[in-house]
Protein backbone atom coordinates (compact mmCIF):
# COMPACT_ATOMS: atom_id res chain seq x y z
CA UNK A 1 0.00 0.00 0.00
CA UNK A 2 3.23 2.67 0.68
CA UNK A 3 4.67 1.82 -2.60
CA UNK A 4 1.59 2.71 -4.68
CA UNK A 5 0.77 5.52 -2.65
CA UNK A 6 4.39 6.70 -3.16
CA UNK A 7 3.90 5.91 -6.55
CA UNK A 8 0.37 8.00 -6.81
CA UNK A 9 2.67 11.05 -5.29
CA UNK A 10 5.53 10.54 -8.18
CA UNK A 11 2.75 10.17 -10.76
CA UNK A 12 0.84 13.17 -9.59
CA UNK A 13 3.44 15.35 -9.49
CA UNK A 14 4.89 14.82 -12.75
CA UNK A 15 1.22 14.94 -14.21
CA UNK A 16 0.89 18.39 -13.34
CA UNK A 17 4.07 19.46 -14.84
CA UNK A 18 3.34 18.29 -18.84
CA UNK A 19 3.66 21.51 -20.11
CA UNK A 20 7.39 21.92 -21.49
CA UNK A 21 9.84 23.46 -18.69
CA UNK A 22 10.64 27.10 -19.05
CA UNK A 23 13.37 28.11 -16.84
CA UNK A 24 12.63 31.50 -15.04
CA UNK A 25 15.35 33.99 -15.06
CA UNK A 26 13.43 36.60 -13.66
CA UNK A 27 14.05 37.51 -9.26
CA UNK A 28 10.58 38.95 -8.87
CA UNK A 29 9.29 35.50 -10.17
CA UNK A 30 11.50 33.68 -7.47
CA UNK A 31 8.74 33.27 -4.89
CA UNK A 32 8.92 33.81 -1.15
CA UNK A 33 10.67 31.00 0.90
CA UNK A 34 11.98 30.61 4.30
CA UNK A 35 15.15 28.63 4.28
CA UNK A 36 15.14 25.71 7.66
CA UNK A 37 17.52 26.66 10.01
CA UNK A 38 20.67 24.48 10.40
CA UNK A 39 20.64 24.85 13.99
CA UNK A 40 17.41 23.64 15.03
CA UNK A 41 16.36 19.93 15.11
CA UNK A 42 12.91 19.44 16.05
CA UNK A 43 12.69 21.91 19.08
CA UNK A 44 16.35 21.14 19.74
CA UNK A 45 18.93 24.38 19.28
CA UNK A 46 22.30 23.84 18.77
CA UNK A 47 24.10 26.55 21.12
CA UNK A 48 27.48 25.20 20.81
CA UNK A 49 29.91 23.26 18.78
CA UNK A 50 29.52 19.85 20.82
CA UNK A 51 25.89 20.49 20.00
CA UNK A 52 26.90 20.56 16.41
CA UNK A 53 29.03 17.52 16.80
CA UNK A 54 26.66 15.23 18.67
CA UNK A 55 23.62 16.21 15.81
CA UNK A 56 24.93 16.80 12.56
CA UNK A 57 24.38 12.91 11.75
CA UNK A 58 20.48 14.13 11.79
CA UNK A 59 20.73 16.17 8.86
CA UNK A 60 22.82 13.67 6.96
CA UNK A 61 20.32 11.10 7.81
CA UNK A 62 17.54 13.35 6.46
CA UNK A 63 19.66 13.87 3.64
CA UNK A 64 20.25 10.22 2.90
CA UNK A 65 16.88 9.94 3.06
CA UNK A 66 15.32 12.08 1.01
CA UNK A 67 18.06 12.80 -1.60
CA UNK A 68 21.19 11.05 -2.04
CA UNK A 69 20.65 7.77 -0.52
CA UNK A 70 22.13 5.30 1.79
CA UNK A 71 25.92 5.49 1.89
CA UNK A 72 27.16 1.88 2.55
CA UNK A 73 28.22 0.98 6.70
CA UNK A 74 30.14 -2.18 5.01
CA UNK A 75 33.92 -1.70 3.52
CA UNK A 76 34.85 -4.11 0.87
CA UNK A 77 38.61 -5.51 0.20
CA UNK A 78 40.06 -2.55 -2.05
CA UNK A 79 43.65 -4.17 -3.76
CA UNK A 80 45.66 -1.05 -5.02
CA UNK A 81 48.19 -1.97 -8.09
CA UNK A 82 50.92 0.54 -9.36
CA UNK A 83 50.50 -0.06 -12.88
CA UNK A 84 52.95 2.92 -14.36
CA UNK A 85 55.14 5.18 -13.62
CA UNK A 86 57.08 8.18 -16.09
CA UNK A 87 58.17 11.12 -15.32
CA UNK A 88 55.84 14.32 -17.01
CA UNK A 89 56.33 18.20 -17.47
CA UNK A 90 60.27 18.19 -18.57
CA UNK A 91 60.86 15.95 -15.45
CA UNK A 92 59.46 18.14 -12.47
CA UNK A 93 56.21 15.53 -12.15
CA UNK A 94 55.63 11.94 -11.54
CA UNK A 95 52.92 10.19 -13.31
CA UNK A 96 51.08 7.15 -11.84
CA UNK A 97 48.60 5.27 -13.41
CA UNK A 98 47.19 2.77 -10.17
CA UNK A 99 44.32 0.07 -10.72
CA UNK A 100 41.72 -0.21 -7.88
CA UNK A 101 40.28 -3.25 -7.30
CA UNK A 102 36.91 -4.25 -5.10
CA UNK A 103 36.75 -7.68 -4.57
CA UNK A 104 37.53 -8.38 -7.29
CA UNK A 105 34.43 -6.84 -9.27
CA UNK A 106 34.83 -3.34 -9.68
CA UNK A 107 37.93 -1.98 -11.09
CA UNK A 108 38.95 2.01 -11.48
CA UNK A 109 41.85 3.21 -13.26
CA UNK A 110 43.08 6.24 -11.25
CA UNK A 111 45.71 8.72 -12.16
CA UNK A 112 47.96 10.36 -9.76
CA UNK A 113 50.47 13.21 -10.66
CA UNK A 114 52.78 14.30 -8.29
CA UNK A 115 55.45 17.07 -8.15
CA UNK A 116 58.66 16.01 -7.75
CA UNK A 117 59.63 17.20 -3.89
CA UNK A 118 61.31 16.44 -0.82
CA UNK A 119 58.20 16.12 1.04
CA UNK A 120 54.85 15.10 1.39
CA UNK A 121 52.65 16.92 -0.83
CA UNK A 122 49.10 18.39 -0.99
CA UNK A 123 46.75 17.18 -3.87
CA UNK A 124 43.69 18.06 -5.65
CA UNK A 125 41.45 15.10 -6.28
CA UNK A 126 38.03 15.04 -8.30
CA UNK A 127 36.07 12.56 -10.36
CA UNK A 128 36.25 13.85 -14.09
CA UNK A 129 33.11 13.01 -16.86
CA UNK A 130 34.96 11.86 -20.50
CA UNK A 131 38.00 9.82 -19.32
CA UNK A 132 41.21 10.10 -18.09
CA UNK A 133 42.77 10.65 -21.48
CA UNK A 134 40.52 13.51 -21.42
CA UNK A 135 42.76 15.69 -18.43
CA UNK A 136 46.32 15.11 -20.85
CA UNK A 137 47.70 14.36 -23.94
CA UNK A 138 49.70 12.51 -22.64
CA UNK A 139 50.07 8.91 -24.61
CA UNK A 140 50.34 7.10 -21.50
CA UNK A 141 46.91 7.47 -19.57
CA UNK A 142 44.66 4.59 -21.12
CA UNK A 143 41.34 5.37 -23.34
CA UNK A 144 38.50 5.17 -20.81
CA UNK A 145 36.40 2.41 -22.79
CA UNK A 146 33.15 2.70 -20.89
CA UNK A 147 30.12 5.13 -21.63
CA UNK A 148 30.81 9.30 -21.08
CA UNK A 149 28.59 11.97 -21.13
CA UNK A 150 30.76 13.29 -24.20
CA UNK A 151 29.62 12.67 -27.40
CA UNK A 152 31.37 15.40 -30.02
CA UNK A 153 32.55 13.31 -32.86
CA UNK A 154 35.24 12.34 -33.49
CA UNK A 155 36.00 12.53 -30.35
CA UNK A 156 33.24 10.70 -28.79
CA UNK A 157 31.38 8.22 -31.20
CA UNK A 158 28.19 7.07 -29.49
CA UNK A 159 29.14 8.33 -26.00
CA UNK A 160 32.59 5.72 -26.34
CA UNK A 161 35.90 7.50 -25.91
CA UNK A 162 38.30 8.18 -28.86
CA UNK A 163 41.94 7.83 -29.08
CA UNK A 164 41.54 12.03 -30.68
CA UNK A 165 40.09 12.63 -27.06
CA UNK A 166 42.97 13.08 -25.53
CA UNK A 167 43.63 16.17 -23.98
CA UNK A 168 40.18 17.27 -24.47
CA UNK A 169 39.46 18.60 -21.28
CA UNK A 170 42.92 19.92 -20.60
CA UNK A 171 41.87 23.38 -19.54
CA UNK A 172 39.58 21.87 -16.81
CA UNK A 173 42.62 20.68 -14.92
CA UNK A 174 45.68 22.99 -15.84
CA UNK A 175 47.89 20.49 -14.10
CA UNK A 176 51.17 22.34 -14.85
CA UNK A 177 50.00 25.37 -13.35
CA UNK A 178 48.69 22.92 -9.91
CA UNK A 179 52.09 21.41 -10.26
CA UNK A 180 54.22 24.57 -10.53
CA UNK A 181 52.05 25.18 -7.48
CA UNK A 182 53.17 22.39 -5.29
CA UNK A 183 50.25 20.43 -5.50
CA UNK A 184 49.64 16.90 -6.96
CA UNK A 185 46.39 15.88 -8.80
CA UNK A 186 44.19 12.72 -8.55
CA UNK A 187 41.85 11.65 -10.80
CA UNK A 188 39.49 9.10 -11.91
CA UNK A 189 36.60 8.37 -14.40
CA UNK A 190 33.12 8.98 -12.92
CA UNK A 191 32.30 6.27 -15.68
CA UNK A 192 34.31 3.45 -13.45
CA UNK A 193 32.13 3.41 -10.00
CA UNK A 194 28.49 4.05 -11.94
CA UNK A 195 28.17 5.02 -15.68
CA UNK A 196 25.83 8.13 -15.95
CA UNK A 197 22.74 7.23 -17.36
CA UNK A 198 19.56 5.81 -16.25
CA UNK A 199 20.61 2.57 -16.03
CA UNK A 200 24.36 2.85 -15.40
CA UNK A 201 23.51 1.40 -12.35
CA UNK A 202 23.52 -2.61 -13.27
CA UNK A 203 27.15 -2.30 -14.64
CA UNK A 204 28.04 -0.60 -11.77
CA UNK A 205 29.06 -0.83 -8.22
CA UNK A 206 25.97 -0.59 -6.75
CA UNK A 207 25.21 -3.61 -8.61
CA UNK A 208 28.61 -5.78 -8.63
CA UNK A 209 28.86 -5.04 -5.02
CA UNK A 210 25.27 -5.29 -3.60
CA UNK A 211 25.87 -8.31 -1.43
CA UNK A 212 29.62 -6.74 0.44
CA UNK A 213 27.93 -3.71 0.76
CA UNK A 214 24.86 -4.59 2.07
CA UNK A 215 23.58 -1.83 0.13
CA UNK A 216 20.75 -2.61 -2.51
CA UNK A 217 21.23 -0.99 -5.92
CA UNK A 218 17.79 1.36 -4.91
CA UNK A 219 18.77 2.01 -1.83
CA UNK A 220 21.34 4.78 -2.81
CA UNK A 221 22.27 6.80 -6.18
CA UNK A 222 24.66 7.42 -8.51
CA UNK A 223 25.75 10.69 -6.62
CA UNK A 224 26.21 8.04 -3.67
CA UNK A 225 28.41 5.95 -5.73
CA UNK A 226 30.58 8.76 -7.43
CA UNK A 227 30.71 9.81 -3.33
CA UNK A 228 32.28 6.03 -2.70
CA UNK A 229 34.36 6.26 -4.94
CA UNK A 230 36.19 9.08 -3.90
CA UNK A 231 36.19 7.99 -0.71
CA UNK A 232 38.11 4.93 -2.20
CA UNK A 233 40.38 7.07 -3.96
CA UNK A 234 41.50 8.86 -0.82
CA UNK A 235 42.85 5.25 1.23
CA UNK A 236 44.55 5.08 -2.02
CA UNK A 237 45.64 8.70 -1.72
CA UNK A 238 46.72 7.94 1.29
CA UNK A 239 48.92 4.57 0.96
CA UNK A 240 50.85 6.70 -1.47
CA UNK A 241 54.07 7.98 0.76
CA UNK A 242 54.73 11.02 -1.20
CA UNK A 243 50.89 12.20 -0.70
CA UNK A 244 50.21 14.37 2.67
CA UNK A 245 46.89 12.10 2.79
CA UNK A 246 45.77 14.67 5.44
CA UNK A 247 46.25 17.63 2.89
CA UNK A 248 43.50 16.21 0.24
CA UNK A 249 41.19 18.96 -1.22
CA UNK A 250 38.44 17.28 -2.38
CA UNK A 251 36.61 19.38 -5.69
CA UNK A 252 33.89 19.05 -8.39
CA UNK A 253 32.49 20.05 -11.42
CA UNK A 254 28.60 20.65 -12.27
CA UNK A 255 27.07 17.02 -11.38
CA UNK A 256 30.64 15.56 -10.61
CA UNK A 257 30.55 19.29 -7.50
CA UNK A 258 27.13 17.39 -6.30
CA UNK A 259 28.92 14.41 -5.99
CA UNK A 260 31.93 15.90 -4.31
CA UNK A 261 29.99 17.83 -2.06
CA UNK A 262 27.83 14.57 -0.88
CA UNK A 263 31.23 12.66 -0.26
CA UNK A 264 32.36 15.84 1.71
CA UNK A 265 29.71 15.38 3.89
CA UNK A 266 30.26 11.73 4.31
CA UNK A 267 33.87 11.42 4.87
CA UNK A 268 35.68 14.25 7.11
CA UNK A 269 38.93 12.80 6.08
CA UNK A 270 38.92 15.76 2.85
CA UNK A 271 40.71 18.95 4.32
CA UNK A 272 39.04 21.21 2.08
CA UNK A 273 35.69 20.99 -0.16
CA UNK A 274 35.64 22.88 -4.01
CA UNK A 275 31.91 23.27 -5.58
CA UNK A 276 32.36 24.88 -8.79
CA UNK A 277 28.86 25.30 -10.86
CA UNK A 278 27.44 22.25 -8.80
CA UNK A 279 24.02 23.94 -9.22
CA UNK A 280 20.64 22.41 -8.08
CA UNK A 281 21.17 19.31 -5.92
CA UNK A 282 24.62 21.10 -5.35
CA UNK A 283 25.02 24.21 -3.78
CA UNK A 284 22.43 26.11 -4.76
CA UNK A 285 18.92 26.49 -2.65
CA UNK A 286 16.25 23.98 -3.95
CA UNK A 287 13.70 26.54 -2.65
CA UNK A 288 14.89 29.57 -5.38
CA UNK A 289 12.88 28.74 -8.30
CA UNK A 290 15.67 30.05 -10.62
CA UNK A 291 16.80 28.05 -13.50
CA UNK A 292 17.06 24.56 -13.28
CA UNK A 293 14.51 23.12 -10.49
CA UNK A 294 13.87 19.98 -8.59
CA UNK A 295 11.35 18.57 -11.07
CA UNK A 296 13.74 19.49 -14.15
CA UNK A 297 16.88 17.85 -12.91
CA UNK A 298 14.77 14.99 -11.21
CA UNK A 299 13.15 14.11 -14.85
CA UNK A 300 16.10 14.23 -16.61
CA UNK A 301 18.59 12.97 -14.65
CA UNK A 302 16.35 10.41 -12.34
CA UNK A 303 19.62 8.18 -11.31
CA UNK A 304 21.26 10.86 -9.42
CA UNK A 305 18.90 11.43 -6.49
CA UNK A 306 15.92 9.03 -5.04
CA UNK A 307 12.14 8.97 -5.96
CA UNK A 308 11.49 10.56 -3.44
CA UNK A 309 13.27 13.38 -4.01
CA UNK A 310 11.13 13.83 -7.29
CA UNK A 311 7.90 13.92 -4.79
CA UNK A 312 9.35 17.71 -3.62
CA UNK A 313 8.67 19.51 -7.21
CA UNK A 314 6.22 22.54 -7.12
CA UNK A 315 6.61 22.33 -2.98
CA UNK A 316 10.31 22.77 -2.61
CA UNK A 317 9.10 24.94 0.52
CA UNK A 318 8.32 21.16 2.31
CA UNK A 319 11.51 19.85 1.82
CA UNK A 320 13.44 19.30 5.59
CA UNK A 321 15.96 20.77 4.53
CA UNK A 322 18.32 22.88 1.84
CA UNK A 323 21.76 22.83 0.70
CA UNK A 324 22.86 25.30 2.74
CA UNK A 325 22.63 22.84 5.45
CA UNK A 326 24.80 20.46 3.11
CA UNK A 327 27.58 22.80 2.87
CA UNK A 328 27.31 23.49 6.40
CA UNK A 329 27.91 19.55 7.08
CA UNK A 330 31.57 20.15 5.57
CA UNK A 331 32.26 22.38 9.03
CA UNK A 332 34.93 23.23 10.40
CA UNK A 333 36.80 22.37 6.69
CA UNK A 334 37.65 25.20 4.16
CA UNK A 335 34.68 25.58 1.75
CA UNK A 336 34.99 26.99 -2.02
CA UNK A 337 31.71 27.62 -3.71
CA UNK A 338 32.04 29.35 -7.37
CA UNK A 339 29.95 30.66 -10.07
CA UNK A 340 29.92 31.62 -13.36
CA UNK A 341 27.69 34.72 -14.70
CA UNK A 342 27.12 33.02 -18.25
CA UNK A 343 25.39 30.06 -16.09
CA UNK A 344 22.56 31.08 -14.89
CA UNK A 345 21.11 27.42 -15.19
CA UNK A 346 22.70 26.73 -11.71
CA UNK A 347 21.89 29.92 -10.15
CA UNK A 348 24.80 32.06 -8.76
CA UNK A 349 22.84 33.47 -6.72
CA UNK A 350 21.17 30.52 -5.33
CA UNK A 351 24.83 29.26 -4.75
CA UNK A 352 25.96 32.56 -3.00
CA UNK A 353 23.13 32.75 -0.58
CA UNK A 354 23.39 28.90 0.42
CA UNK A 355 26.88 29.46 0.83
CA UNK A 356 26.43 32.78 3.50
CA UNK A 357 24.06 30.48 5.66
CA UNK A 358 27.11 28.21 6.36
CA UNK A 359 28.26 30.82 8.33
CA UNK A 360 25.86 29.84 11.46
CA UNK A 361 27.70 26.96 12.05
CA UNK A 362 30.89 27.29 10.95
CA UNK A 363 30.95 30.62 13.93
CA UNK A 364 30.84 27.47 16.13
CA UNK A 365 33.67 26.86 15.50
CA UNK A 366 34.83 30.33 15.83
CA UNK A 367 35.46 30.07 11.65
CA UNK A 368 34.47 33.43 9.72
CA UNK A 369 32.12 33.53 6.83
CA UNK A 370 31.98 35.98 3.60
CA UNK A 371 31.35 39.09 5.88
CA UNK A 372 28.76 41.10 5.83
CA UNK A 373 28.61 41.55 2.13
CA UNK A 374 26.13 41.30 -0.56
CA UNK A 375 26.16 39.08 -4.33
CA UNK A 376 30.28 40.18 -4.76
CA UNK A 377 31.02 41.79 -8.36
CA UNK A 378 32.48 39.60 -11.33
CA UNK A 379 36.21 38.64 -10.67
CA UNK A 380 35.95 39.30 -7.44
CA UNK A 381 36.40 36.66 -4.67
CA UNK A 382 35.28 37.36 -1.21
CA UNK A 383 36.06 35.20 2.12
CA UNK A 384 38.78 33.37 3.53
CA UNK A 385 38.15 29.80 5.31
CA UNK A 386 34.97 30.13 3.34
CA UNK A 387 35.44 31.72 0.04
CA UNK A 388 33.27 32.84 -3.05
CA UNK A 389 33.17 33.60 -6.34
CA UNK A 390 31.04 34.68 -9.66
CA UNK A 391 33.26 34.80 -12.77
CA UNK A 392 32.39 36.17 -16.40
CA UNK A 393 32.19 33.68 -18.75
CA UNK A 394 30.14 30.18 -19.19
CA UNK A 395 29.08 26.78 -17.14
CA UNK A 396 32.97 25.43 -17.08
CA UNK A 397 35.67 25.61 -14.85
CA UNK A 398 38.46 27.20 -16.57
CA UNK A 399 42.30 28.71 -15.75
CA UNK A 400 40.74 31.45 -13.52
CA UNK A 401 38.78 29.12 -11.27
CA UNK A 402 42.08 27.13 -10.57
CA UNK A 403 44.04 30.47 -9.98
CA UNK A 404 41.67 30.85 -7.05
CA UNK A 405 41.72 27.34 -5.42
CA UNK A 406 45.05 26.90 -5.59
CA UNK A 407 45.17 30.15 -3.92
CA UNK A 408 42.58 28.79 -1.29
CA UNK A 409 45.07 25.74 -0.96
CA UNK A 410 47.82 27.65 0.12
CA UNK A 411 46.40 29.86 2.36
CA UNK A 412 43.71 27.15 4.44
CA UNK A 413 45.60 23.55 3.72
CA UNK A 414 48.96 23.91 2.98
Amino acid sequence: MKKFLFFCLISTTMMAQQKPFVANYDESKVGQFTLPDPLLIGSKKLNSQADWEKNRASWLTLFADHMYGQMPKKSVKQTNTLVSQKEILGGKAVQSIWKMDFAGKVQATVVVILPKSNKKVPVFMGLNFCGNQTISTDDGIPIFDKYVVCNNDPKFIKNISQATSRGEWASRWQIEKVIDAGFGTITAACGDFEEDFATGYKNGLRTKLASELGLKPEEWTANGAWAWGLSRMLDLAQSVQEIDGKKVILHGHSRLGKAALWAGANDRRFAAIISNESGEGGAALSRRIYGETIWRITNSFPHWFLPRYATYADRENELPFDQHILLSLMAPRPVYVASAFGDQWSDPKGEFLSTKEMEKVYALYGKKGLGNIDMPGLNQPVGKHIRYHIRDGKHDINEYDWEQYIKFGKEEVE
